[in-house]
């Protein structure tokens, strides 16, 4: 595809489900891989590596899920599962989903420093908050803090992470044997936080992390998350069903990111999207068509229902998507549900079929050269800086975009042939801090 328009370098996430991202994808597998099995993940992000992707995207829930599928029933604890792979990987970026709704942040800071060293500076953290009240069963409690509850704790608890990241400064370890002194002291600083929801002395008890700090991903589309990304996010995920939303939603995230006083080059933003790779289109299409005739559509109810904090049952399958008011759960899933459903005129039954397939996410369907096409219109017309990729049938979809789609989208001068340096926050492009 020819723009005249100057060519940027894609940055490629995966996100991963063990099993595969589209609901029926396990079950057209040749090797059914296991969510709680090491090496099957292992194998995934060599995988990756291979290709070059520049994260290795660990999604996390703290409870259950009621929608019954097998990567979300059984998971392994991201931040253990990605120590794992850290000493099994050497330059993929490693990134996991971790709230800040029912945690705290010394320990959380303590915990992605120590990832950050034991990968040698590829560490991620994915900021959310909880919004489901099975969650907040979990915690000893009965109900979830609202909306603007949770986002005020969240800013509040980045803060106070951001503090105990930098007390260490750099070389505070200078160990002398002559002396016995090993640290020095005026570099290791308490913070000494006093907030309206966190009171933390400090200084942390870990060194200085190999980036000075994880890399910060978010992914909140409302506006309290889009204010929150602005001010402390360096990648933003999100979800757009088409460019013209795509293009909305960047310039948007962009301009608050430049109103907090942040330099706009240094957030990423990354939609996620689920290709359905064939050597030809029909192949692709065949495929996509056989994915969907598997579709439970009850669970794609299910899901619908919880997402949406309304029973959709009582509904016509076949008639229009009911009006859904924006409550107090995911906002920004809810919304682009709703919006794709009145442009494209879906029926409920479409829609829950979409619900449980793509989860939400935008689909292309086509061979390489026709995937590498809609990233290069993408990247070329402000609608991305890249993409989090969820291959709808793991391994095999994974390995059809490592072996076609990579290649296309490196002749085309879109993307890396190998990284060019060993920390996740170099790779993509992000300032050392």
């Amino acid at each position: 595809m020819a723009n005249s328009k100057q060519q940027r370098r894609i940055r490629l996430g995966l996100f991963v489900q063990p099993v595969g991202q589209h609901v029926s994808g396990w079950r057209l597998t040749e090797k059914l891989g296991d969510p709680t099995d090491i090496d099957w993940l292992i194998t995934i992000a060599k995988k990756a590596e291979a290709g070059k992707f520049d994260l290795f995207f660990v999604g996390d829930a703290l409870a259950t899920s009621m929608y019954r599928l097998p990567s979300t029933m059984a998971r392994l604890e991201p931040l253990t599962m990605l120590s794992a792979l850290a000493v099994n990987t050497k330059r993929i970026g490693l990134a996991a989903t971790a709230s800040t709704t029912f945690s705290d942040p010394f320990t959380m800071a303590r915990s992605f420093s120590s990832l950050d060293h034991i990968s040698r500076g590829r560490a991620a953290w994915n900021v959310v908050t909880s919004f489901s009240t099975d969650v907040a069963r979990n915690f000893s409690r009965n109900d979830m803090p609202n909306h603007a509850e949770r986002y005020a704790r969240a800013r509040e608890f980045l803060e106070v992470a951001d503090k105990l990241w930098a007390g260490w400064e750099e070389g505070a370890v200078q160990p002398n044997k002559e002396t016995g002194a090993y640290f020095v002291d005026e570099k290791i600083q308490p913070i000494n936080h006093e907030g309206e929801h966190f009171q933390v002395q400090g200084p942390l008890n870990i060194t200085r992390s190999p980036q000075g700090r994880p890399v910060i991903i978010e992914a909140g589309s409302s506006a309290d998350g889009q204010k929150l990304a602005a001010e402390t996010a360096e990648v933003i995920f999100t979800a757009a069903a088409s460019l013209e939303e795509a293009q909305t939603f960047y310039r948007s995230q962009k301009d608050q990111v430049i109103a907090a006083g942040r330099n706009p080059d240094h957030v990423v933003i990354m939609p996620g999207v689920m290709p359905i790779v064939g050597r030809t289109r029909e192949e692709a299409k065949a495929l996509w068509k056989e994915l969907n005739t598997l579709v439970d559509i009850e669970n794609g109810l299910r899901q619908l229902s919880l997402r949406f904090s309304m029973d959709l049952s009582q509904f016509p399958l076949d008639g229009p998507v009911p009006e859904v008011p924006l409550g107090e759960g995911n906002q920004s899933r809810v919304k682009l549900m709703t919006d794709m459903a009145k442009r494209e005129n879906l029926t409920l039954r479409e829609l829950a079929a979409v619900a449980a397939g793509s989860r939400g996410h935008r689909v292309i369907v086509g061979t390489a050269e026709d995937i590498a096409d809609d990233f290069e219109l993408w990247m070329n017309e402000g609608g991305a800086d890249g993409f989090n990729i969820m291959p709808a049938i793991m391994s095999e979809q994974l390995d059809l975009f490592v072996e076609l789609v990579i290649p296309e989208l490196r002749r085309r001068g879109l993307f890396r042939d190998d990284y060019e340096f060993a920390t996740l926050r170099e790779n993509l492009g992000l300032p050392v801090v």
